[in-house]
């Protein structure tokens, strides 16, 4: 593309009163030979855009550098006619928040700074190409996996909403766990009153729904593709045959707590019962003590049995519905015999909102006792009854209540992973991510390799590079983050709903299953477009790979978050461009250097480095760069700008998409040159990890481990380098963090390699 540049200056918000703007004219119009440079004081009004538009209508400019607030906000102001997209470029300057608002006005280090910020700026533009939609032959159907509750209304609403729907199920029949229950909990006002469970007629609405389709007794063979363009072979006792879909909702629900565990609670005992047990007997018939068959006089529920227990194999978490689940099952008890004992032990009853009222309802019972405490045993007693030992209760002294029957309220495990496996894998994983001694990265490629197939990975058969199975986070749920991806896996395109993605009850899986719906259509709409999904919702980009130069090392494989890189029996990664959330990990992680999007490559951010002016050692003026992740650090800097928060005006801010695609020569071009230091800021990661692409701030960690020892050996100072984690609130710790590395720096002295 031959560009044609046009800079336009803002001076409006401060930034005409804080800079010289006559001079950052000459440096587009003079160092950069830019045929167009306007100036106005209030560039994202009418009049400041119709200069642009303007000039584009013209042709007189094709490469647009606006240099006003942050490319975080007025963006519909400066998105212009979409028939510009292919052929122009845009970058953005961010002259107000992180120049005039955070520095000493008509200073000269602040004038510094704005000059620099509009070179990177003008460069940046320079070596963008514009970008096009690839178009693919999208398919607008659902599937969704999972007949319960959750997959029902998921099939409906997705339905109603217009798309075809490809409804799987594994059982013969249609309605999971809750068709099998008597009644479900209070839906609506006045919330004091159980209510039948409305499945059937759900079910009756899905199976005469024209445009959902559905398959009960089947299996997912295959899952192959990628969001728009996904075959699914499916096998229902005949010949395999294949559904082509653009999203997937795992709505696969629960099953529940292995009770063989609580052999200490009594289970095993034939009085001892599971509360799945008991929805099912009381759904059945009249509630017996099943070692006699004789109507029940005196039950004990014990709630949290093997759940929020920190032990081996017990579940560590609430399942949410259990406590609502023991009130109504208490109900049917009191409906059989208004007589009967009825004991609850509990932890702490768990009832939120409007719940409360149904709560407050069964308590004032007269022969209902809800106590707190612990049941430390559970034995056999004299005439064919039952005797629970409860100690920590409220009344301070242990007891023995002899009951016929003892129902023990255990938790939901999702249907999406075992427990113990994926945890070895994640962890394994980790080990192979890390890049470990090569004795340690073999061992944990075993384990990942025999672990890869477990529970749970027969549900959707994913023939992608990082195995079959959805990843998970804590506990086995299919989910991504709850912050920053409600509803998403890490495999783009696929869906978390319900039970499978966390605890919750039939009210929340239908809400649930709605937004599930929403992100499976945004994500076929967006793919019809060739755009990515969250966290770059609608960026055209995509990474290409120039393979003459692969070494098939398998790095950007093995990085990739969300397994949108495939590799051939050669180990030449296979790219799938709709998997892409065009995160640039996979950029950073290649050592040859032969990954790059038309707006965001090595060479571009090289070529940013060199713009910044370099003062020599005599000025004492340092030059660090900061690299900002543009999802959390880049936003916080802008709030500190935005409350008028001053840090030192030596830093120059480079915003990545990710600090994950940090190339490290970048590290080495900034010092090469004489750059002071270097300052990384990044998402925080851990177990809890706010990352937006998963873990792109721990392999820049990662990373930077190694030019550390590589600064060292070349008797750099490795305190010239430093990674900072920040939530995108940091406001204040960022310009703490500024300062105090400023000030580190100059502890250090000049890079002794400036002027080199």
């Amino acid at each position: 593309m031959d560009k044609r540049l046009g800079v336009y200056l803002c001076s409006g918000c401060s930034i005409g009163e804080s800079v010289d703007v006559a001079k950052l004219e000459k440096v587009a119009g003079g160092e950069y030979k830019a045929p167009v440079c306007r100036t106005h004081p209030f560039l994202c009004g009418e009049e400041g855009l119709a200069l642009i538009r303007k000039d584009l209508t013209e042709g007189t400019v094709n490469a647009v550098v606006v240099a006003a607030c942050s490319p975080r906000v007025k963006t519909s102001e400066f998105s212009f006619d979409p028939k510009f997209d292919t052929q122009m470029v845009l970058d953005r300057v961010n002259l107000r928040e992180q120049v005039a608002w955070c520095h000493k006005p008509k200073d000269e280090d602040t004038q510094m700074l704005a000059e620099d910020s509009l070179r990177i700026g003008i460069v940046r533009a320079q070596k963008m190409e514009p970008l096009e939609t690839v178009p693919g032959e999208i398919s607008r159907a659902l599937l969704v996996v999972g007949g319960g509750v959750t997959g029902l209304s998921a099939a409906l609403e997705a339905a109603t909403a217009g798309f075809d729907v490809v409804l799987v199920e594994k059982q013969a029949q249609l309605g999971g766990f809750a068709a099998a229950m008597k009644k479900d909990i209070p839906r609506g006002a006045p919330y004091t009153e159980a209510r039948m469970d409305g499945v059937s007629e759900r079910i009756q609405a899905v199976t005469s729904h024209p445009r959902i389709k559905v398959h009960c007794s089947t299996k997912i063979l295959k899952t192959d593709g990628q969001p728009g363009m996904f075959d699914v072979t499916l096998q229902n006792g005949s010949d395999p045959f294949v559904h082509r879909v653009g999203a997937i909702v795992m709505a696969t629900g629960w099953k529940p707590y292995d009770a063989t565990r609580l052999t200490s609670l009594g289970y095993g005992f034939p009085d001892v019962i599971t509360n799945l047990e008991f929805e099912e007997m009381a759904a059945a018939g009249p509630i017996v003590q099943p070692s006699t068959g004789q109507p029940v006089e005196s039950v004990l529920f014990v709630q949290c049995a093997g759940s929020r227990d920190s032990e081996p194999g017990h579940l560590p978490y609430c399942s949410s519905t259990c406590c609502m689940n023991t009130l109504k099952q208490t109900e049917y008890i009191r409906e059989q015999n208004s007589d009967a004992q009825v004991f609850v032990i509990y932890k702490d009853m768990v009832t939120p909102g409007q719940y409360e009222k149904y709560y407050q309802k069964v308590q004032e019972q007269p022969l209902n006792f809800f106590m707190k405490g612990t049941v430390t045993g559970v034995e056999k007693g004299d005439n064919d009854r039952v005797v629970v030992n409860v100690d920590n209760n409220l009344l301070g002294s242990p007891m023995r209540i002899p009951v016929d029957l003892v129902v023990l309220a255990t938790g939901m495990v999702p249907n999406s992973a075992d427990g113990l496996a994926i945890r070895t894998l994640h962890d394994a994983g980790l080990k192979v991510l890390r890049n470990e001694s090569d004795e340690q990265r073999q061992a944990a490629e075993k384990v990942v390799e025999q672990y890869k197939h477990h529970e749970g990975t027969e549900i959707l058969n994913l023939t992608y590079r990082q195995g079959p199975d959805l990843p998970v986070l804590r506990d086995g749920f299919s989910d991504s983050n709850f912050i920053c991806f409600p509803y998403e896996t890490l495999r783009t395109g696929i869906y978390a709903a319900g039970a499978v993605r966390a605890p919750m009850d039939s009210a929340l899986a239908e809400e649930d299953a709605c937004g599930a719906v929403m992100k499976a259509i945004q994500s076929i709409e967006l793919a019809t477009r060739g755009q990515a999904v969250h966290p770059r919702a609608g960026d055209l980009s995509f990474p290409s790979f120039f393979l003459q130069r692969c070494t098939s090392c398998k790095r950007c494989t093995e990085e990739c978050p969300f397994g949108s890189i495939d590799e051939d029996e050669k180990g030449t990664p296979k790219f799938n461009q709709y998997r892409c959330r065009r995160c640039g990990i996979c950029m950073g992680a290649c050592p040859e250097r032969i990954v790059s999007f038309k707006n965001y490559s090595v060479d571009m951010i090289a070529s940013m480095l060199k713009a910044i002016e370099v003062p020599d050692e005599t000025e004492d003026k340092p030059r660090i760069v900061i690299f900002a992740c543009e999802n959390d650090a880049y936003p916080a800097i802008d709030m500190a700008g935005m409350r008028h928060a001053n840090y030192d005006a030596s830093v120059r801010i480079i915003p990545l998409r990710c600090l994950g695609s940090m190339n490290i020569v970048w590290i080495a071009d900034a010092l090469s040159r004489g750059i002071d230091g270097v300052l990384l800021m990044g998402c925080k990661f851990g177990d809890d990890y706010q990352c937006h692409f998963l873990r792109g701030s721990e392999l820049a960690n990662r990373r930077l481990d190694n030019v550390k020892d590589t600064l060292n050996r070349l008797q750099l100072e490795s305190d010239r380098i430093k990674l900072v984690q920040l939530a995108i609130d940091g406001h204040e710790q960022v310009t703490q963090e500024i300062d105090a590395f400023v000030t580190r720096i100059r502890e250090l002295g000049p890079n002794p390699y400036k002027g080199f």
